[in-house]
């Protein structure tokens, strides 16, 4: 490659670079899979450097499910390892939600870039509501016996967090746990979880992109590999920074941080959708 298209590539590279860093850094402090951080900072990155409006959400999405799935395999083998994964629970959801996200993912080419940003906010903000103000264990915790109602919810997390780009801890352990299921086990099946959305909403966005003009250099489909690569890892090592600075602050602070980012986020979002 030419000198000069590689100094091109360079701000593309510097812009995953800080996505990384402060995703990680973020993901650590909050406590989340960090694709709530990884979709709207990489989508601002790709918008910043000039890359087509259209695509940029869908790439940022594809992307980060992408992402999530080396990091969800891992938080999910630390669960299990301690006992912490229920498989009755993990059995009903599997086939659904890997069916409802590889459903999303497939359709995403047909959403446009907009629609993907208004899914996206308005389901920050419902997931910032229910951290406040948790009321799923009050609309679904009679359901909690029926294996016909965790396929159903399973169906449709997998499907939204497809179109969503994160692995559906913010929306599955609520879900589940609202179902019955202690918070410690909630969480160790969303990580199971995450690593089937990931999985298959990542598959969906490779053929859904597949052969779509002006995306970013070196991507398949909606999923661009420097970004997996970069982003990724830079998170990795840059989450146990915000662990660290997360035992310094209070848990409920913590939250309302969360809640506060992720209403932030999608009021953004949904600003530039309708055009602000």
């Amino acid at each position: 490659m030419e000198a000069g298209a590689l100094a091109a590539y360079w701000p593309f590279m510097a812009g995953l670079a800080i996505t990384g860093i402060v995703s990680g850094v973020f993901a650590g402090l909050l406590g989340i899979g960090g694709g709530a951080i990884i979709v709207p900072a990489l989508a601002w990155v790709l918008l910043v450097l000039g890359f087509d409006p259209e695509i940029v959400q869908h790439v940022a999405v594809g992307t980060s499910l992408a992402i999530i799935i080396p990091t969800g395999l891992s938080s999910a083998r630390a669960h299990f390892s301690r006992g912490a994964v229920d498989m009755r629970v993990l059995k009903l959801w599997a086939a659904p939600v890997f069916a409802g996200t590889l459903a999303g993912g497939l359709m995403a080419g047909l959403f446009s870039g907009d629609a993907l940003r208004i899914v996206f906010g308005v389901l920050a903000l419902f997931i910032a509501a229910n951290i406040l103000l948790p009321f799923q264990q009050r609309l679904i915790g009679h359901l909690s016996g029926s294996s016909a109602t965790h396929r159903i919810f399973a169906g449709v997390v997998g499907y939204l967090s497809a179109l969503m780009g994160v692995g559906g801890g913010s929306l599955s352990v609520p879900t589940i746990g609202a179902l019955g299921a202690s918070m410690h086990n909630a969480v160790g099946t969303g990580a199971a979880i995450g690593v089937f959305i990931a999985i298959s909403g990542t598959i969906g966005f490779i053929v859904s992109g597949w052969g779509v003009a002006d995306l970013p250099p070196f991507s398949l489909g909606f999923v661009n590999l420097p970004a997996l690569v970069l982003v990724g890892s830079l998170a990795v090592l840059c989450a146990p920074l915000g662990a660290a600075l997360a035992h310094r602050l209070d848990q409920t602070a913590l939250k309302r941080i969360f809640a506060l980012f992720l209403t932030l986020v999608g009021l953004n979002m949904l600003w530039t959708a309708f055009g602000g």
